[in-house]
C-alpha cells in the first residue's frame, strides 16, 4: 500500500472542492426521455440559479432558485414545480410550488442548506431540499407537467438544456439571466455567470437580469503580486483586503478561479510573479489583463491541521477586464541557469514549522524555497523526464528537467531514494487537470516528453504540481517488464509480493494479470508470502474474516496461465483488527507448489490470538504450531497485520518462513511539507513490530544456530530505516538483508511521487547465505497500467 493514506488528488483540489462540498443525493436511474420543446415563455422564467450554498466561501447557506414574471399579469404558481437534474440527467427531486408572482415580479425559492456556515437568504417566497451541484446541473420548471423553461448550466451531458449551456457556476457565483431577463431558448445566450443577489417578491418590479459585473466597489490596499507573496513562505498580507492587483490571466481552473502573472516583474528572486484567484472563472480567459480586487488568505489542501504548506490566494474577487488577447508572460525554464533547483536539500537546518519561524526564502540554496518562489507563475521543463509512472486515474505523472544532476539514477530511469538525505526535491508532479482528458499520453518511468511541458505552478497534497496548458509528446524510454530464469532442481524459489487489497470482487483482469506475473515473471516460485489479501466479501464490512473465495480465486487463475496447482495456508484475523482498507481484513497468506519437493508440515492450533513459539533443540527445533502467528496481543500489532510462521520442508529439509507486513508510514511528515525536517511518527510502532520479529528469529537460532529462515514481505520501510537494522541483527546470527546485495542504484521496489524506493524486502539466516540467486522483479512500480503498486522479488535458495 501507499506510504502514505490515499488522498484526493493533488491538482484538481480548488475544483475538486467545489464538486464534493455540493455532492448530490440523487436517487433513480439516468432520465431517457427528451425535454419537450416549447417556444420561449412569455411568462414565467428561471433568472436566477445558485447551488454553492453553504459550501467553502459561499455566501448565502443555502441553494436558490429564483423565478421572474415576465407577463403583465400576476401568475398563480400552485402546483407548479422546479426539479433538479444532475449534469448526466439523474433526478435530483422536485419542489412544488405555491402561491403567485406579481407582474414583473420575482419569486425566490430557498433550496438545501451546505454543511458551512453562510448568511441566510433574503425571505423566501417558498422553500424546497433541492441539493444542487455548485457546478455542473440543470432546472426545469413545469406546468401541469408540460415544460416551461429550462435551465442546463456547466458540462451537462442531458438533454436537460435550452440550446447550449449556461456557463458553469461555483460556491461563489450563480447563472443570471442577462439584463431584461429576455429569453431565447438560448441558455449560453441568455445567462451569465454573477455574483449570487438572490431578490425575493419584495424586490423592485419590472428590474430583472444583469450584465454580469454586478459587483461590489472594490476596496481595500493597493498592492502589487509581490507584495501579496511576500519574501517568505506565506503573504504578509494575510487577512487583508486588496484592490489594484493587475496581472495576465494565464491559466483558468474549470469553474474554480484562475491565475495571473504580472506584466511588469520586479529584480526579487524571492518573490513570486503569480497569484491564484479563487472565483470568478466565469468571466475571464487566459489572455486577458485584469484588475483584482478581493481578500487575500493562505489555502491548505486537506484541512489546516495537516503538513501541507499553503499557497497564497485572492478570494471574494472584484474582477475587471482591462484588455484580451494579451501575449502571456514568458515562462521560466526550470533546469535553466539561475533557475535549477536544489536537488538534495529541501531546507537547511531545524527550522520545524516553516510557516511560523520567519524564514525569508533562499531560491538557491532550499528547494521548498525555491519552489514556492515561483509559485502561480508559468514554468516549463523541455524533454521532461517521467521518474515515475503516471497515476492514470488522476493524470499526474512525476517528472523532473532532462538535465537533472545530482541524483542516482536506476536502470530503468527513476531516481533513486537512497537514504533521507537524498530527498530528490527537483521532482514535480505533472498534471493534466487543466486540459482536456487525453492531451497528456500515460508514461512509464524512463519515458520523457519531447518538447515543451508549460503550465502554472502550484501546490497540492505535499508536492508542487505543474498545472500543464501545453505538453510534450510522450517518448518511450524503453523500459519493460523483468522476468525471471527458473528455478534449478534443486533450488527452492521463496518470493514475496503485495497483490494490492485483492478481493473475490476485484475484475477477473486483475487475477489473470497477476496469476501471469506469478507463472511468466517470477516463474512460479515454490512458496509465495501473499501481502493484502481480503476476506471473501472485500471491503464490505459485514464480519467476514475468512478469505477462501480470494486465495481459491488467484489459484485457479495460476492455474489457468498454465501454472501450478498451488496451495493456501493463513490464520483468519479477528474482524477489523489488522489495519488496511476497513472491511477488507487484509492478512498475508502462504501459497506454495508441492511438486517439485517442497512440502507444508502442517501443524495445527494456530488461531488469530495465540502465539507461535520454538520447540526442540538443534536438528529437531520446530515451532509449535504452523501456521502460527508471532505475539499476535504484543500492542506492537495494533491496528496493524501480524506475522504469519509456516514450517516448509524443501527435500526433507525444514525451511521456516515469516511473512509479513508492517504497519503504513500513515501519519509521517512529507518530503516537501511545512516541518522540516520531517518527522517519521510510524516508524516508532514498525521498531516494535521488527523488535518482535527478531525475537522470533533469536529463538530459533538459538535452539538450532544452522536453522534455514527466510523473512520476508512488506516491511513498509527502507533498506536504510532502524527498522530493517532491527530486524537484521548483528554478530553471528544476523540476516542478510538480499535487497543490500545488489548495486545501489537496483534497490528499489516502489515507486512514491517519483522516487524509486525499497519498502518490500527479503532477509536470510546464515545457513542460507552460502548460494543463492535474488532478484526485484520490476512488472509494477515503473508502469502505468500496473497490477500491484510493488514489484515481487524472489530468492532461489540452496536449503541443506
Amino acid at each position: 500500500m501507499p506510504q502514505l493514506p490515499l488522498r484526493t488528488r493533488v491538482t484538481r483540489v480548488r475544483l475538486v472542492t467545489l464538486l464534493a462540498a455540493s455532492a448530490l443525493a440523487v436517487g433513480g436511474s439516468a432520465s431517457l426521455a427528451v425535454t419537450p420543446a416549447h417556444a420561449a415563455s412569455d411568462s414565467v422564467v428561471i433568472s436566477a440559479v445558485y447551488g454553492g450554498g453553504g459550501n467553502s466561501g459561499a455566501p448565502y447557506q443555502n441553494d436558490y432558485i429564483e423565478l421572474y414574471n415576465r407577463s403583465s399579469n400576476p401568475v398563480d404558481l400552485t402546483g407548479w414545480t422546479l426539479t433538479y437534474y444532475s449534469a448526466g440527467g439523474n433526478s435530483g427531486g422536485t419542489t412544488t410550488l405555491s402561491g403567485s408572482v406579481t407582474a414583473g415580479g420575482h419569486f425566490l425559492v430557498q433550496e438545501g442548506a451546505g454543511t458551512g456556515s453562510a448568511p441566510a437568504l433574503p425571505a423566501p417566497d417558498a422553500s424546497g431540499t433541492l441539493n444542487m451541484s455548485a457546478t455542473n446541473g440543470s432546472v426545469v420548471l413545469r406546468q401541469a407537467g408540460a415544460t416551461v423553461d429550462t435551465v442546463g448550466y456547466g458540462a451537462v451531458t442531458s438533454s436537460y438544456v435550452e440550446g447550449s449551456n449556461a456557463p458553469a457556476m461555483s460556491n461563489k457565483t450563480a447563472d443570471s439571466r442577462s439584463t431584461g431577463c429576455i429569453d431565447t431558448d438560448d441558455n449560453s445566450q441568455d445567462f451569465v455567470g454573477a455574483d449570487p443577489r438572490p431578490l425575493n417578491s419584495t424586490a423592485p418590479a419590472g428590474v430583472c437580469g444583469t450584465d454580469g459585473n454586478t459587483q461590489p466597489p472594490p476596496t481595500g490596499t493597493s498592492s502589487s503580486i509581490e507584495q501579496i507573496q511576500g519574501i517568505g513562505f506565506e503573504s504578509p498580507l494575510a487577512g487583508q483586503q486588496v484592490k489594484d492587483v493587475r496581472g495576465i490571466v494565464t491559466a483558468v481552473n474549470g469553474s474554480a478561479g484562475f491565475w495571473i502573472q504580472s506584466a511588469t516583474p520586479d529584480d526579487n528572486p524571492r518573490t513570486s510573479e503569480g497569484l491564484y484567484v479563487f472565483g470568478g472563472a466565469g468571466m475571464v480567459k487566459v489572455g486577458d489583463a485584469v484588475t483584482v480586487a478581493g481578500k487575500v488568505s493562505e489555502y491548505r489542501p486537506g484541512g489546516v491541521s495537516n503538513g501541507n504548506l499553503t499557497t497564497t490566494e485572492l478570494g471574494s474577487p472584484n474582477i475587471q477586464v482591462t484588455s484580451s488577447g494579451n501575449p502571456l508572460p514568458e515562462a521560466i525554464e526550470i533546469g535553466s541557469t539561475g533557475h535549477v533547483p536544489p536537488a538534495q536539500v529541501v531546507e537547511q537546518g531545524t527550522p520545524g514549522n516553516v510557516e511560523q519561524a520567519g524564514l525569508t526564502l533562499d531560491p538557491a540554496m532550499n528547494a521548498l524555497d525555491f519552489w514556492e518562489s515561483l509559485e502561480g507563475m508559468r514554468i516549463q521543463e523541455t524533454d521532461a523526464k517521467a521518474v515515475g509512472p503516471t497515476a492514470t486515474s488522476y493524470g499526474e505523472t512525476p517528472i523532473v528537467p532532462a538535465n537533472t544532476t545530482d541524483v542516482t539514477w536506476t536502470p530503468d530511469g527513476g531516481v533513486l531514494y537512497r537514504s533521507y538525505d537524498t530527498p530528490n526535491a527537483m521532482r514535480l508532479i505533472l498534471s493534466d487537470a487543466l486540459l482536456p482528458k487525453g492531451s497528456i499520453a500515460p508514461a512509464n518511468t524512463g519515458d520523457s516528453y519531447a518538447g515543451v511541458t508549460a503550465g502554472v505552478l502550484d501546490y497540492n497534497f505535499g508536492n508542487f504540481t505543474l498545472m500543464a496548458t501545453q505538453a510534450g509528446q510522450r517518448q518511450s524510454g524503453g523500459t519493460t517488464r523483468d522476468v525471471v530464469e527458473p528455478a534449478g532442481k534443486k533450488q527452492a524459489a521463496v518470493a514475496t509480493f503485495n497483490v494490492e487489497n485483492l478481493a473475490p470482487s476485484d475484475p477477473q483482469r486483475k487475477f489473470d494479470r497477476l496469476a501471469g506475473q506469478i507463472v511468466t515473471n517470477l516463474a512460479s516460485p515454490d512458496i509465495l508470502a501473499i501481502e493484502e489479501i481480503q476476506d471473501n466479501t472485500g471491503a464490505t464490512d459485514d464480519g467476514t474474516v475468512d478469505s477462501t473465495a480470494t486465495t481459491d480465486k488467484l489459484i485457479a487463475a495460476i492455474r489457468s496461465a498454465g501454472g501450478p496447482s498451488y496451495q493456501a495456508k493463513w490464520i483468519n484475523p479477528v474482524n477489523d483488527q489488522d489495519g488496511g482498507q476497513p472491511g477488507g481484513n487484509i492478512r498475508s497468506v502462504f501459497l506454495y507448489r508441492s511438486d517439485r519437493g517442497m512440502t507444508f508440515v502442517d501443524k495445527p492450533g494456530g488461531t488469530s490470538t495465540n502465539s507461535v513459539a520454538v520447540t526442540g533443540k538443534g536438528p529437531w527445533a520446530s515451532i509449535n504450531y504452523s501456521p502460527g502467528r508471532i505475539d499476535p496481543t504484543n500492542s506492537a500489532w495494533e491496528d496493524s497485520r501480524k506475522p504469519l510462521v509456516g514450517e516448509f520442508l524443501w527435500w526433507g529439509k525444514p525451511l521456516f518462513v515469516v511473512a509479513n507486513h508492517f504497519n503504513s508510514k500513515g501519519g509521517d511528515d512529507g518530503i516537501m511539507g511545512r516541518y522540516q525536517p520531517p518527522q517519521r511518527s510510524s516508524e516508532v510502532q514498525r521498531h516494535a513490530q521488527a523488535t518482535a520479529v527478531r525475537g522470533f528469529i533469536d529463538d530459533l537460532l538459538a535452539a538450532n544456530k544452522h536453522a534455514n529462515i527466510v523473512v520476508l514481505g512488506d516491511l513498509n520501510d527502507f533498506n536504510f530505516s532502524q527498522t530493517a537494522a532491527i530486524l537484521k541483527g548483528s554478530g553471528r546470527t544476523a540476516m542478510t538483508d538480499l535487497i543490500d546485495t545488489l548495486p545501489p542504484n537496483e534497490r528499489y521496489t516502489y515507486d512514491y511521487q517519483g522516487n524509486s524506493q525499497v519498502l518490500d524486502q527479503i532477509l536470510v539466516s546464515p545457513a542460507l547465505t552460502t548460494k543463492y540467486d535474488y532478484q526485484v522483479v520490476h512488472t509494477n512500480s515503473q508502469f502505468y497500467d500496473q497490477d500491484s503498486d510493488h514489484d515481487p522479488q524472489v530468492v532461489k535458495l540452496a536449503v541443506h
